[in-house]
């Protein structure tokens, strides 16, 4: 599934929904490479998503470390509770910067 793009400030925003697994991993992957390769800053709205897997959060991680190397920012946005939760277990909601919601942005 290709997910929606949008601009919001200075980022490029990709709106996941549904199902991040290992199915829809690889698509996900796919846009935050593509973004970071434009030299995009990066926001990843999760506020659609239903469930993450292992494959998903990996998707995440490594889209944080390629914006790390290229100086640019990566953040997570309208984090859904049960993706939360996924990412607490994982203790990485201290390791992303996680907006609540688009006003936060500064």
């Amino acid at each position: 599934m290709k997910y929606p793009v949008s601009q919001l400030l200075n980022y490029t925003v990709i709106h996941l929904t549904g199902e991040i697994d290992l199915s829809e991993s690889p698509e996900v992957r796919k846009q935050i490479l593509a973004c970071i390769n434009k030299k995009n800053n990066l926001l990843v709205d999760l506020s659609g998503v239903g469930y993450i897997d292992s494959s998903g959060v990996a998707s995440l991680v490594e889209g944080l470390q390629l914006s790390r190397t290229k100086e640019m920012k990566f953040a997570l946005l309208g984090v859904s509770e049960s993706a939360l939760k996924v990412l607490q277990l994982a203790r990485l909601d201290c390791v992303f910067k996680i907006y609540k919601s688009p006003e936060d942005i500064s």
